[in-house]
């Protein structure tokens, strides 16, 4: 057994856990997450550590017992600190506002582009070319990164589009450098 999967996981002051029916809930300063188990996996709670067994030695449960761990660690990172993803409009007369809880993209298209977040999930606008979006809630947080990404992902010509602030964008030499 890996030396990671002994390790237990130390749960912070002012966050609690527990283990019910098959699901470990974190309670935090911004909101409750649940992680629900997989078969196999055990949890238990020994004051403020959490420790993860597992039920059976073979090699996909090894895996999920990992799996589980980084949920958990996530769950409690999501509820004391929280999540963000910085995304940046690359392109001349790209530019976001804010409308109320969501934004309004102009990014090229003959018209603008709404896009409300859901519960959870917080969208900042600075300046007119950056978003922060922001929640305790990794996956939906990377989720709705990525949906207003899709919106008009960067393309490899003149570099244009919607893009993470640490993506590097691969680009093409286009026709005018073959000659």
């Amino acid at each position: 057994m890996a030396k990671i999967t002994n390790k237990p996981i130390m749960i912070p002051s002012g966050v609690t856990a527990s283990v019910e029916n098959g699901e470990v809930t974190i309670k935090g300063a911004k909101g409750q997450l649940k992680v629900q188990l997989l078969p196999n996996i055990d949890v238990e709670i020994d004051g403020d550590k959490l420790i993860v067994h597992q039920g059976s030695q073979e090699k996909q449960t090894k895996a999920f017992v990992g799996l589980i761990k980084a949920l958990v660690r996530n769950a409690i990172a999501g509820v004391t600190t929280g999540f963000s993803k910085t995304l940046k409009l690359v392109g001349t007369g790209y530019r976001v506002q804010a409308q109320g809880k969501g934004i309004s993209l102009a990014v090229g298209f003959s018209h603008t582009v709404e896009f409300m977040p859901p519960e959870g999930v917080e969208l900042k606008v600075e300046g007119q070319d950056t978003i922060i979006v922001s929640g305790f809630d990794k996956q939906q947080v990377g989720q709705v990164a990525a949906n207003i990404r899709k919106v008009r992902p960067p393309e490899p010509y003149k570099g244009k589009g919607i893009r993470y602030v640490d993506e590097v964008v691969r680009r093409k030499q286009g026709k005018t450098a073959a000659k």
